[in-house]
């Protein structure tokens, strides 16, 4: 079963996130800021990470980096959760380590697609 990782201040983005991903072959972990966010990745790698683009306590590239600069056996795909495309955070989000992007509000097939376009669920 994978880890996914949704960060997001707004519990109810979160909670959508895990009824959508609960049933599935999803382990659903939440974070309501980078902060927390980090001591979890620190704690226990997740699969997949899909963060806010606009957190409270940390720009979301920031958070990207640091993921990526730990020392961890799972590499995990990362995705930035925006509410517009912004093709400037997206760029930046990539560089600093991200997949690709997906925008918020989203439902189940939207979520699901964009999990399947990375090959993070069939």
């Amino acid at each position: 079963m994978k880890r996914c990782l949704f960060v997001d201040d707004s519990s109810v983005i979160r909670k959508v996130a895990k009824r959508i991903l609960g049933g599935s072959d999803f382990t659903v972990v939440e974070a309501a800021s980078g902060l927390d966010a980090v001591e979890v990745c620190a704690a226990e790698m997740p699969d997949v990470i899909v963060v806010d683009g606009g957190l409270p306590d940390m720009q979301a590239v920031d958070f990207i980096r640091r993921v990526r600069a730990m020392e961890s056996e799972v590499k995990p795909q990362i995705l930035i959760s925006l509410v517009e495309v912004d093709v400037a955070s997206i760029m930046r989000a990539k560089r600093a380590g991200a997949q690709g992007y997906l925008l918020k509000p989203f439902n189940r097939p939207q979520l699901l697609e964009r999990f399947r376009v990375l090959k993070i669920a069939a």
